[in-house]
C-alpha cells in the first residue's frame, strides 16, 4: 500500500511541472500579484505609484498644469511675431505696413508703431476686445481714415498710443478704461469741450506738439488726472479749468499772456508747474495767481516779467531767466522777514534779466536761507 502511494505521487510530479513549464517562475508572479493588492493602514497615499510616470508613460505638455499652449502658427498674422513666452502679446512695428492686420481674440498687447499705415479702419478690433495697449505711434495715420466707434468696444483699453501721426482731430468715443492717452506731434487745433468726455480714470494725457489754439473746459471732468501736457501748442489762454488731482502741469512755449487769479487753488495737489515760453507780462497776472502753497517748482523764464511775482513759501524751485525783471522785491518772497518767517526756495534763477547782484536788499540771506543757488 505504502509503495502504490509513492509511484501515484510519482506520476503526478510531471504532470504538474509540464503545467507551469510556460512560466518556470510562476510563483514569482503570483507574490507580485498578491503584493499588488496589500493595503498597509498607514501609508498615507495608498493608490499613489513609486514612481511619478510608471509604465514608460512620459509627462505631459506644461499647459496641461496650468501654463497656456504655445500660439500654433495660424494664430499670429504672417506679417507679426508672437512670441511663445509671451502670448498676449502681438509685434508688428518697424515692418513697412500699410494696414492693420488681423487680432487674435487672445491679444493684450499690440504693437504697430513705425510702420507706414495710414488708417484705423472699423471694426479692427472687434475680434479682440480684451485689449489693454495698443501702440500706433510713428505712422501716417489721417483723422478722415479713423473709425468713429473703432476704440469704443474696447472696454479694457488702458494705454492708447497714437502719438507722431498726421492727427488733425481728437479721436472718440475713447472707452472709459483709458489710462494713459498718447496723441502728441500730431496736427491737432482744437480740443471740444466733450472730447475727453466720460475718461474718469485717465491718469496721464499728453497733447503736446501739436496746433492745438483753445481747449475750453475739456479738462474739467478728468478728476484722475495727474499729468497735463500743452507744451509746444498755439494757446493764448490757460485751460479753463484745471483737475483737482492734477500733479504736473506742462503748458511751456505757448502764447499764454494771463493766468487767472487764484487759478491753481482747485488743484490742491499740484506740484510742478511750465510756463516758460510764453507772452507773460506781470499786467496779465493777478496778485495770488502762484500764491499755492502746493506748488513746489515754477518755471516762468523766457517771458515778458518785469517784476518777480509773489510766490508762496513753500515754493522750493523758482525759474525767472530771460524776462526783463529790473528789481529784487524781497516782498515776492517773504511778506515778513524775521527768524520764524522765510521761504523755503532752494534755487532762484534771475540770469537773463535786467536786475544786478547789487540791487538784493539786506534782508535777502534771512528770507533765503535755505537757498543753495541764486543765479543773477
Amino acid at each position: 500500500m505504502q509503495w502504490a502511494f509513492i509511484l501515484l505521487l510519482a506520476g503526478l510530479c510531471p504532470l504538474t511541472q509540464g503545467q507551469y513549464d510556460e512560466d518556470s517562475h510562476w510563483w514569482i508572479q503570483y507574490l507580485r500579484n498578491q503584493q499588488s493588492t496589500y493595503y498597509d493602514p498607514y501609508d498615507p497615499y495608498p493608490y499613489e505609484p513609486s514612481e511619478p510616470y510608471p509604465y514608460g508613460v512620459e509627462e505631459g505638455p506644461a499647459y496641461a498644469y496650468g501654463s497656456p499652449p504655445a500660439p500654433e502658427p495660424r494664430d499670429c498674422p504672417q506679417e507679426c511675431d508672437c512670441p511663445p513666452n509671451f502670448p498676449t502679446a502681438m509685434y508688428c512695428d518697424n515692418r513697412n505696413l500699410k494696414y492693420l492686420p488681423f487680432v487674435p481674440s487672445r491679444m493684450k498687447y499690440v504693437y504697430f508703431q513705425n510702420n507706414q499705415i495710414s488708417a484705423i479702419q472699423e471694426g479692427v478690433f472687434d475680434n479682440a476686445t480684451g485689449l489693454l495697449w495698443i501702440a500706433l505711434h510713428g505712422n501716417q495715420i489721417t483723422s478722415d481714415k479713423v473709425g468713429r466707434k473703432v476704440f469704443s468696444k474696447l472696454r479694457h483699453l488702458e494705454r492708447l498710443y497714437l502719438d507722431h501721426n498726421n492727427l488733425t482731430r481728437m479721436p472718440g468715443p475713447l472707452p472709459r478704461s483709458l489710462r494713459e492717452l498718447h496723441l502728441d506731434h500730431n496736427q491737432i487745433s482744437r480740443v471740444p469741450n466733450n472730447a475727453l468726455e466720460g475718461l474718469e480714470n485717465l491718469t496721464a494725457l499728453y497733447l503736446h506738439h501739436n496746433e492745438i489754439q483753445e481747449v475750453g473746459s475739456s479738462m474739467r471732468g478728468l478728476r484722475s488726472l495727474i499729468l497735463l501736457d500743452l507744451s509746444y501748442n498755439h494757446l493764448r489762454r490757460v485751460p479753463d479749468g484745471l483737475p483737482s488731482a492734477l500733479e504736473q502741469l506742462y503748458l511751456e512755449h505757448n502764447s499764454v499772456y494771463t493766468v487767472p487769479d487764484s487759478y491753481f487753488r482747485g488743484s490742491p495737489k499740484l506740484l510742478y508747474v511750465r510756463l516758460s515760453h510764453n507772452s507773460l507780462t506781470n499786467n496779465g497776472l493777478a496778485t495770488n495767481t502762484f500764491n499755492s502753497s502746493s506748488i513746489l517748482e515754477l518755471d516762468l523764464s523766457y517771458n515778458q516779467l518785469q517784476k518777480i511775482p509773489p510766490v508762496n513759501t513753500n515754493l522750493e524751485n523758482l525759474y525767472l531767466q530771460g524776462n526783463r525783471i529790473n528789481e529784487f522785491s524781497i516782498s515776492s518772497f517773504c511778506t515778513v522777514v524775521d527768524v520764524m518767517n522765510f521761504s523755503k526756495l532752494q534755487v532762484l534763477r534771475l540770469d537773463g534779466n535786467e536786475i544786478k547782484r547789487s540791487a538784493m536788499p539786506v534782508d535777502a540771506p534771512l528770507c533765503l536761507r535755505l537757498a543753495s543757488l541764486i543765479e543773477i
